[in-house]
């Protein structure tokens, strides 16, 4: 294997680990959460804004570091905004209020900033026609949501959600000295970029860049909104432990995460719109269904009352739960497949600005669905406001295309 190719492979390893490991670390309230809500007595809403507090430090962050990304480099500063996230993640254990867990959870969430600069550094060390496949592996760390699920329920139970800060804090620390070890610098081909930053922030105003920010408000921010909220909808509409709870969950996480690759090899060899709007639909299907509340019906017939019962159970949710994992994970790389193909020069600047909607739309969600279901009181009103989400995306869609075209 020649040096090039093994830097590379090198390279896309190093930075999905680090990117996994920080991805497990921004989704970390959506299961301790679920002990601090109980502990403090929070209501739905207040449960929303702790989850999605950590999802708007991360994207408001991700505009500055992809633009850092093009000036300095990707290694360096991913490997700083590793380092700084240390002590946060560390101090959360000593968190007496909720104010302290919200102020704390803001600078955590700056690991989610991560994705911003990761995308373009990968992105650098791989010819054109490879780019959408290597973007897909490295965003498969976003499968950091479904470890979570996994590793903080055992350590929650095993020692009390204070030891989850401690291990988290240490396996980020060690996961950073790693990728330092493992990394290189950009190629020669793909030097810093020095435009000014004027020229970089024009880029913000591009109608191609804000088309692109409502995709991915769509498909990034949705996995993140449900991935924060499932643990917590499968305990309270299904009545599972915490455990279960988030085993289940991770059902939807997991394949939102790992096939995110298979979403760039698909971009590569269709093209980016093709698989975004069959994504789009499928979603559109999916939570159409999945919106449909517990229902009792008494229908009065001749001999009698008839009453039926309409609702999904927990076999056929998480499995429709898991076809969406599914399409977002595509969507997630179809999209930044436009970006490559259109910006190759300012992805750090362009995936900031996208990251920044999508992780915007993650940060906006969980509120939003804690306000509904204190408001209506139906738990399913979550995947009405997706499914309305995303038909107002398809209608955007056809007509920003169809103007294109003409």
């Amino acid at each position: 294997m020649d040096t090039a190719k093994r830097k590379s492979i090198t390279v896309l390893t190093s930075s999905t680990v680090s990117f996994a490991i920080c991805f497990m670390i921004w989704m970390v309230f959506a299961v301790l959460g679920l002990p601090i809500k109980q502990q403090f007595n929070l209501n739905e809403t207040e449960f929303g804004l702790l989850t999605a507090m950590p999802v708007l430090s991360g994207s408001l962050i991700r505009v500055p570091l992809g633009i850092w990304a093009d000036r300095f480099g990707g290694r360096i500063v991913f490997f700083l905004l590793m380092l700084f996230c240390v002590p946060p993640v560390f101090l959360l254990q000593y968190a007496h209020s909720y104010s302290q867990f919200l102020l704390i959870a803001l600078w955590l969430g700056l690991v989610g900033g991560s994705f911003s600069v990761g995308t373009p550094y990968v992105a650098k060390w791989f010819k054109k026609e490879n780019q959408g496949l290597a973007m897909g592996i490295f965003g498969a760390g976003n499968a950091g949501a479904a470890l979570n699920k996994f590793l903080a329920p055992a350590i929650i139970a095993a020692f009390g959600w204070q030891m989850v800060p401690r291990v988290y804090a240490v396996i980020l620390l060690v996961v950073a000295i790693l990728f330092w070890c493992f990394s290189y610098a950009e190629p020669a081909s793909h030097t810093t970029k020095k435009t000014c930053l004027s020229d970089q922030l024009k880029l913000i105003k591009n109608p191609r860049v804000l088309k692109y920010s409502q995709y991915y408000s769509v498909v990034f921010g949705g996995y993140v909104g449900i991935s924060l909220w499932m643990v917590s909808y499968y305990v309270e509409e299904y009545h599972f432990p915490l455990v279960q709870a988030a085993l289940l969950a991770a059902c939807f996480s997991l394949p939102g995460g790992v096939l995110r690759a298979f979403g760039g090899w698909l971009s590569d060899k269709y093209g980016a719109h093709k698989v975004t709007w069959a994504v789009m639909w499928v979603c559109w299907v999916a939570f159409f269904i999945l919106s449909y509340p517990q229902t009792q019906l008494s229908i009065q017939t001749v001999s009698g009352n008839l009453n039926l019962h309409m609702g999904l159970n927990v076999v056929l949710f998480t499995i429709i739960l898991f076809v969406v994992g599914v399409a977002l994970a595509i969507g997630k790389a179809s999209v930044f497949k436009f970006i490559a193909n259109e910006f190759p020069d300012d992805m750090g600047t362009v995936s900031g600005v996208v990251g920044l909607a999508g992780g915007l739309g993650g940060f906006f969600l969980p509120i939003l669905f804690g306000l509904l279901v204190d408001l209506t009181g139906i738990r399913s009103s979550s995947f009405m406001l997706m499914y309305g989400t995303v038909c107002v995306s398809l209608i955007w869609m056809h007509f920003s295309f169809k103007k294109e075209h003409i």
